[in-house]
């Protein structure tokens, strides 16, 4: 049970054409599903007392997919596929000849440098949106996320066919999720950044983090109180995090750069793209215990990515790197700012992984 399936099973009680409740989720006809990014199962499960509402719905998880990002989770949110079908493969990855930042849609290392004129989102992902087949259907279908991220290329690449309603903060969050479920039949997504934000500057569990989880925790109650009735609020996330641990620098460590003529991905989950066949043994030699090195055709046999597209194979790389426990691998040089996080998330651990799954039904 994966995160590609939980808009399809909503959309089920829609009476979208081809929507299945494979999830078994509550139907309704008007829905908000609210993401909050960085929300991991393992860590509400472990502060719940930091946000009593979440934590009086029922618990249950499912998974991100891999790699556990926010770029690929959005979209398997916004298609209903895994990344090895939808292509957006990781927070960078390569394709076309460039290292594509798939959140800021700009040359990974460079924001200045937009790429949505020469990688086109609808080329990238060019895969029918669920919500363009619930538009379709006749269901009012509207994403309720930061102003910033109206007309972005992710948005334009996973979103469409959705209403974009820009919002600055929590209190316009909460009136415009409810305000988009006044039709008779809605569909709601809505989308809160900071609880991630602030886990990968202080961690995950740290006191401020603490706070903004029980701000979220207030968000997701006063949607829920004034949903209109026959309405449903379902809470989810795109990853859950680490604090991170040991920090290899692949800046520093010439053995590692050897055959690699592209590296991509984030410090949890890198892609390397070769020019060697001997990368991988150097690879696994040297990470040893702390990461699952693996060729692209072993990770995708052993069904990382979920079914593979044309679209999505050349952008895994030749070399998939899955951190293990807290390690990391960063880039002093080239990614000073993630060189200096102490969140992370990518990989494939269970607290990384698993998210949330949590419903609140409006008394009538």
């Amino acid at each position: 049970m994966s995160i590609a399936e939980i808009v399809p099973s909503l959309l089920a009680g829609l009476d979208v054409p081809g929507a299945d409740n494979t999830l078994g989720l509550p139907q309704a006809r008007r829905v908000c599903l609210l993401l909050v990014d960085g929300l991991g199962h393992e860590l509400l499960r472990e502060h719940g007392e930091h946000a009593p509402f979440l934590s009086s719905l029922a618990d249950r998880s499912i998974d991100a997919g891999f790699p556990s990002t926010t770029a690929t989770s959005l979209a398997s949110i916004g298609t209903g596929l895994l990344s090895g079908e939808h292509g957006i493969v990781g927070f960078t990855f390569e394709v076309a000849d460039e290292v594509l930042n798939a959140l800021t849609w700009s040359r990974a290392g460079d924001h200045r440098h937009d790429l949505r004129k020469t990688l086109v989102p609808e080329v990238v992902q060019p895969h029918p949106t669920v919500f363009e087949r619930a538009a379709a259907a006749g269901v009012a279908v509207s994403a309720v996320a930061p102003r910033d991220q109206r007309g972005s290329g992710l948005t334009r690449a996973v979103l469409r066919g959705s209403w974009f309603r820009g919002v600055a903060g929590f209190g316009d969050l909460a009136l415009a999720a409810v305000a988009a479920l006044t039709p008779d039949r809605a569909f709601c997504y809505a989308y809160h950044a900071d609880l991630d934000t602030i886990g990968h500057f202080y961690g995950p569990g740290s006191d401020e983090w603490l706070l903004q989880l029980s701000f979220v925790d207030s968000l997701a109650s006063h949607i829920a109180a004034r949903m209109p009735p026959d309405s449903l609020l379902v809470v989810t996330a795109d990853h859950g995090m680490i604090t991170g641990g040991e920090r290899i620098d692949f800046d520093t460590e010439p053995l590692l750069w050897q055959g690699v003529r592209v590296i991509a991905g984030e410090p949890r989950v890198r892609y390397l793209h070769t020019e060697s066949d001997e990368v991988l043994d150097v690879w696994r030699e040297f990470l040893g215990a702390r990461a699952d090195v693996l060729s692209r055709e072993e990770a995708v046999s052993a069904g990382w990515f979920g079914p593979i597209s044309p679209l999505a194979h050349d952008r895994i790389g030749d070399v998939v790197v899955a951190m293990k426990g807290s390690a990391v691998l960063v880039r002093g040089q080239a990614e000073p700012l993630f060189s200096s996080l102490k969140g992370f998330h990518g990989a494939r651990t269970r607290a990384e992984l698993a998210i949330p799954l949590l419903c609140s039904v409006a008394s009538v």
